[in-house]
């Protein structure tokens, strides 16, 4: 097993209503759930190769409850990486290198693809915004809950980012277009978390 870790910011972006009923193990609002995840790498290395700086991204899509299985998904990275870390960050978000992302892989049915692509993801206001090249584009801002602080959720079992507490958002906008999957859509369930995984 390679030995690596990698610590930042996770965001995702869904067709469910806020909060996405998915993370509790419930029906999605919309029979299924389509969603679009990423991760802005502050501080990693894969055996000795720095991740700093880095991204990537994942298109999921269930027919039904997630907890179910069947997802299918497509992963995303960096094109700014170069080969090794291209490499590693295909390992580490496929779950091909163990860690967290391994215990999802027996939900996955199907993978669409993989590959390279220029990743933006910006946290710096408030909320996100998010854009892959060639899949497509979020952007949410956080939901303001009592005392005008932000609404949030933690212990929840369906958890991409476990043992966080996740900041729940609205989109104002996502768009996504490929793999078949396309829609256009506003006012739907967005989150935000620390995230911390290794080998």
């Amino acid at each position: 097993m390679s030995n690596w870790n990698v610590k930042g910011t996770y965001v995702e972006a869904c067709n469910c209503e806020t909060v996405c009923p998915c993370i509790f193990f419930s029906p999605p609002t919309d029979d299924s759930c389509t969603a679009l995840l990423g991760w802005h790498i502050d501080q990693g290395e894969f055996e000795g190769t720095t991740l700093d700086g880095l991204n990537a991204a994942l298109l999921a899509h269930s027919p039904g409850n997630m907890k179910d299985g069947d997802w299918k998904v497509a992963l995303y990275v960096d094109d700014r990486a170069n080969e090794t870390q291209t490499e590693a960050l295909m390992g580490i978000f496929s779950g091909q290198a163990g860690g967290h992302i391994a215990n999802l892989a027996p939900l996955i049915s199907e993978v669409l693809g993989a590959r390279p692509a220029s990743i933006s993801l910006d946290t710096s206001a408030g909320g996100f915004s998010f854009s892959v090249e060639g899949l497509g584009y979020a952007e949410a801002s956080t939901l303001e809950g009592q005392g005008g602080g932000a609404v949030t959720v933690a212990g929840h079992p369906l958890a991409v980012s476990p043992g966080e507490t996740a900041t729940v958002g609205r989109t104002s906008k996502i768009e996504l277009d490929d793999h078949g999957f396309t829609f256009n859509m506003t006012d739907k369930a967005a989150m935000s978390a620390p995230f911390s995984y290794s080998s």
